[in-house]
């Protein structure tokens, strides 16, 4: 099922889509329903984005990569969430033309067979050479003007992601992105803060700045036009913060919006001020974890928290941000379908509906 799924959203190919010695070899079946859209679009939205020259050009990169982390299983969700229908959704009921090799891509041919342990991370190597081959991916569909929709995958991946929608928004429009990241977790350990050495705790310091490595087999290929800027990065949703990361964010300013914030004020206040601190005139990349949900709306994820977003205010966020017309980009992450047998299905559709959410489709 899994190769026609993906052979029916490759556009214009009259042959099935080549083995790659980087695409994923077909995961277990997971028995997972068939996820419909919640709403029976009649026609697609109109709102006309702000930084992309037509509203319903999609890229799509699938990554299949756990190195970030230790758990295993978050590589099988982007197919996971393919079997469940959220290509087919996004192209049917919001009336995306999609761009998709076919593949949900894991990388072999880029990962060392030795990485030993540098500067306390886990895998660097690997997660470094993933992540450059990641950038130029999403590049490729960015400087295209396509909107640019990764699934990961964990967070470590969004090193790719955003490095590559900062480079080619510089070169097609001369502008810095804003990054709004939804989480449990801030994710901006340097390698000398972090307990654990995991990278998916990190990407945030790699994409300001605030950790860099000199070595090219490192990160050290992250240079100027792939980065952030720390005024232009706002959290929502955080409620796991390690102790070296409340110092970083506190030193540098960064505008962060924890559960306590949206319990005092409501989501409704916390995502205006969020995009109130962005501005109007900022293209935007939402890079958002499914962990920010709490558990008992994604349980089936590598780090839950409780006490965290409920399904309808991560809807919100995203529907909020797309109202914008700003927002030119999205991650989802940290879907492990293979953690939580009763609730894999209800993160996966979770997830589908962030992604729908974020990509226009509305209750009305």
């Amino acid at each position: 099922m899994a190769a026609a799924v993906l052979q029916s959203l490759i556009p214009h190919t009259p042959k099935p889509a080549k083995a790659a010695s980087n695409a994923l070899p077909r995961p277990v079946p997971l028995s997972l329903p068939r996820i419909p859209s919640p709403v029976i679009m009649t026609h697609a939205p109109t709102l006309q984005p702000k930084f992309l020259p037509h509203r319903d050009e999609l890229g799509v990169v699938a990554v299949g990569y756990s190195g970030g982390q230790r758990k295993s299983g978050v590589d099988a969700a982007p197919m996971a969430l393919i079997e469940a229908g959220l290509l087919d959704q996004l192209k049917d009921d919001l009336e995306f033309n999609i761009s998709f090799d076919g593949q949900v891509h894991n990388y072999s041919h880029v990962i060392p067979k030795q990485d030993a342990d540098h500067r306390n991370m886990k895998s660097p190597r690997s997660s470094s050479a993933v992540n450059k081959e990641l950038s130029q991916q999403v590049y490729e569909h960015a400087s295209k003007g396509r909107f640019v929709l990764t699934l990961g995958g964990d967070h470590s991946i969004a090193i790719g992601s955003i490095s590559g929608t900062a480079k080619a928004t510089r070169e097609r429009l001369g502008r810095e992105i804003a990054v709004i990241w939804v989480d449990a977790h801030a994710d901006i350990n340097t390698p000398e803060t972090s307990d654990s050495g995991n990278i998916h705790g990190m990407p945030v310091a790699f994409l300001t700045g605030l950790a860099k490595e000199d070595r090219d087999d490192i990160f050290g290929w992250i240079q100027d036009e792939h980065r952030i800027n720390t005024k232009k990065l706002v959290y929502i949703g955080l409620r796991d913060i390690d102790k070296g990361e409340k110092k970083i964010l506190r030193d540098n300013g960064i505008k962060a919006f924890s559960m306590h914030d949206i319990d005092r004020y409501g989501i409704g206040k916390v995502v205006d001020m969020a995009l109130g601190w962005i501005g109007s005139d900022t293209p935007i990349h939402l890079s958002f974890d499914i962990d920010s949900l709490d558990p008992q709306w994604a349980p089936s994820t590598g780090t839950p928290v409780r006490g965290g977003l409920t399904l309808r205010e991560g809807d919100f966020i995203a529907e909020c941000v797309a109202e914008t017309g700003s927002l030119i980009a999205l991650d989802l992450v940290e879907v492990n379908p293979s953690l939580e047998v009763q609730g894999a299905s209800e993160t996966i559709r979770a997830g589908c509906s962030i992604v729908r959410c974020a990509l226009g489709d509305t209750l009305l």
